[in-house]
C-alpha cells in the first residue's frame, strides 16, 4: 500500500465533497500520480528493502565417494598413518599415503579420509586376505567409476612398492562403508606371534598348560602404558581364545590365537606389569615377551570379495618364503 503522507502529498483531494476523504485512494487517482511522480520523488517515499547490491555466491560440489579394499603389510618399518610426532615426520610413507594417493590420482579430491578395521603397529606385519580399509575422497572430480579404472590402480600400487600390497579395491555406497565400524565390537582377529621365554620349555610342557586354560579365556586389560598417551584409562574386558604353540627351540615357540576386537596381544603376552590379567607370562610361570607378530585375519565380511583377484603374492606361505 502507498503510504498516506505520499498520497496527500501529491494527490488533491476535493475536501468538500460529503463522501469520505479515502475515496480518493482509488486505483485510477493513485496511477495518476505514478505517473507524474519523478523517480527521485518515488525514491524518497519509498526507500528500497536492501540499501546497495546483494551478491549471493552458488558453490556446487560433488559428493564425496568411498573406495574400499584390503592391504596386506609385509614391512615392520611402516605405519599404517603418517607418523608424525611434534611436527617431526618420523617415515617417508605410510600404508595410507601408499594407497590413497594413487587413487587420487584417479578421483582428484580436495582431500581425503583414511578409515581401517582396526590398526596394527608400525613392528606388525598384516597377512592372509589383509586388513579391511575404506577411503573417502570429498569433492571428487566425478562419482562414478568403472570397476576397471580401479583394478588398474590396484596393479599400480602393487607394483610401486614391495611394502604392502591392496586386494579387492572397489567403489562402495556410505552405507556400505559404514560396515567397517559396525563390525567392530563383533570381530575377531587370528594372529601368529614369535615368543621368547627366560626358561627352557619343552612341546609337551607347552600342550599340558595351554590345555588347561579355558577356551575362551577371558582376560582383564588396562589400557597399555604404551597407549596411555592416546587412549583413556579403564579396564576392558576382553576374549582370548584357540590357543595353539609351537616349539622353535628351548626359548622360542610360535603362538597362534584368537582374539575379540580390542584385545591388546602383546600385553597378553608379557603382561604389561601385571595390567593384563590374566597373561600368558603367569600361564606359564616364567617370563614371556614377543619378538615378532603377525596378523594373520580380520574377521569381517567387507569389502566383497572381487572375482579378478591374483591372490599368488597374497598367500600366507609366499610372504613367509621372503
Amino acid at each position: 500500500m502507498f503510504r498516506r503522507t505520499f498520497i496527500q502529498k501529491f494527490l488533491t483531494v476535493d475536501t468538500n465533497r460529503k463522501s469520505n476523504a479515502n475515496e480518493a485512494f482509488t486505483r485510477l487517482s493513485v496511477i495518476s500520480v505514478l505517473n507524474d511522480i519523478t523517480f527521485d520523488d518515488f525514491e524518497k517515499t519509498f526507500k528500497p528493502a536492501i540499501d546497495g547490491q546483494t551478491t549471493c555466491t552458488i558453490l556446487a560440489q560433488h559428493d564425496s565417494i568411498y573406495v574400499a579394499g584390503r592391504y596386506n603389510k609385509y614391512s615392520r618399518t611402516l605405519s599404517q598413518t603418517p607418523w608424525i610426532i611434534d611436527g617431526v615426520r618420523k617415515a617417508d610413507t605410510s600404508v595410507e599415503e601408499l594407497i590413497a594417493l594413487p587413487i587420487n590420482k584417479l578421483v582428484t579430491s580436495k582431500c581425503h579420509v583414511f578409515l581401517s578395521s582396526g590398526r596394527e603397529d608400525v613392528d606388525v606385519r598384516t597377512l592372509g586376505l589383509g586388513r579391511p580399509f575404506v577411503v573417502e575422497f570429498r569433492q571428487p572430480s566425478r562419482i562414478s567409476y568403472n570397476p576397471e579404472e580401479f583394478l588398474a590402480i590396484q596393479r599400480e600400487i602393487n607394483m610401486l612398492t614391495k611394502d604392502i600390497r591392496v586386494r579387492d579395491l572397489q567403489q562402495v555406497t556410505k552405507e556400505q562403508s559404514n560396515q567397517i565400524k559396525e563390525g567392530e565390537e563383533e570381530k575377531t582377529k587370528c594372529y601368529e606371534a614369535l615368543c621368547y621365554t627366560d626358561r627352557q620349555i619343552d612341546q609337551a610342557e607347552l600342550d599340558q598348560i595351554l590345555a588347561s586354560v579355558p577356551n575362551p579365556l577371558v582376560i582383564e586389560q588396562k589400557t597399555p602404558i604404551r597407549v596411555l598417551h592416546r587412549r583413556t584409562l579403564m579396564t576392558r574386558q576382553r576374549s582370548i581364545s584357540d590357543l595353539v604353540a609351537t616349539v622353535i627351540d628351548p626359548y622360542h615357540f610360535r603362538l597362534r590365537l584368537t582374539t575379540q576386537a580390542g584385545a591388546y596381544v602383546k600385553e597378553f603376552v608379557h603382561g604389561d606389569f601385571a595390567r593384563t590379567k590374566p597373561n600368558l607370562t603367569m600361564i606359564l610361570d616364567c617370563f614371556v615377551d614377543i619378538l615378532e607378530l603377525d596378523v594373520l585375519a580380520v574377521n569381517i565380511d567387507f569389502p566383497p570379495m572381487l572375482d579378478n583377484q591374483n591372490d599368488e603374492n597374497n598367500s600366507l606361505c609366499d610372504i613367509n618364503e621372503k
